[in-house]
């Protein structure tokens, strides 16, 4: 999963970007307005952070722009003490949900797990497809209750199928989706992770659809078009 963080505070910035990076996020970061709308305006993002009151283009408008262009990602906007004005304008301007500096680092990841789960349609923080158990809260990942030790990178992957379990997920989005900017995005790293991935799960859950990317399903869903785990 690929979050923005916007906030002008440097040091503001580099803790929540730390926090989501050690909770198995990719971060991309912007310091004022015009270069977060810009990035969320040509990349794209599971969730945002966005702070209000921003240098060169306020947070409002920032996400009043990418609402009137179509831009769906959950946002949530980190709003001052006691000014209740913000948040009203926050919430008319399409935010999904706001925290009140100064905050606890632990609510801003929940109140963010919250928003992508709500975002794929999901209520719990475990996710489940077959054997196959993730639990964003606790970031770990068994298989018939046996722990599991995965990268980051496997972790994001895992997510982010089971974040869109029964869809098929293309490689490309799964670049987009999963990435920082710095991501070599002409490599085929996509399928070395998807390789190694379904090794260490050792359970049939992760399929290859022909031309179109993947999907996640348990063994008996399995669409009938799917290939061999082994031609991944």
């Amino acid at each position: 999963m690929r979050l923005l963080v916007v906030e002008d505070d440097q040091d503001l910035n580099r803790q929540i970007a730390a926090a989501l990076e050690k909770a198995g996020y990719a971060i991309d970061r912007a310091f004022d307005g015009e270069e977060g709308a810009f990035l969320g305006d040509t990349e794209a993002y599971d969730g945002v952070v966005l702070d209000v009151g921003l240098p060169k283009k306020d947070g409002v408008n920032v996400l009043v722009d990418w609402r009137k262009a179509g831009r769906t990602m959950p946002v949530l906007m980190l709003t001052a003490r006691d000014r209740w004005g913000e948040k009203v304008a926050a919430f008319d301007a399409g935010a999904d949900d706001y925290v009140t500096k100064p905050f606890h680092m632990e609510e801003l990841l929940a109140r963010l797990r919250a928003l992508m789960r709500r975002a794929a349609g999901h209520a719990s923080s475990v996710f489940a497809c077959g054997p196959v158990t993730l639990d964003e809260r606790a970031g770990k990942v068994a298989v018939s209750g046996a722990p599991v030790r995965l990268t980051s990178h496997e972790y994001r992957l895992l997510a982010y199928l089971m974040h869109h379990q029964g869809k098929v997920v293309s490689r490309a989005e799964i670049v987009e989706h999963l990435y920082d900017q710095d991501f070599d995005r002409d490599s085929n790293t996509i399928e070395v992770f998807v390789g190694r991935l379904r090794r260490k799960l050792g359970v049939d859950v992760i399929h290859t659809m022909r031309g179109l990317g993947y999907v996640l399903s348990a063994p008996a869903d399995a669409p009938g078009t799917a290939q061999s785990p082994e031609t991944a």
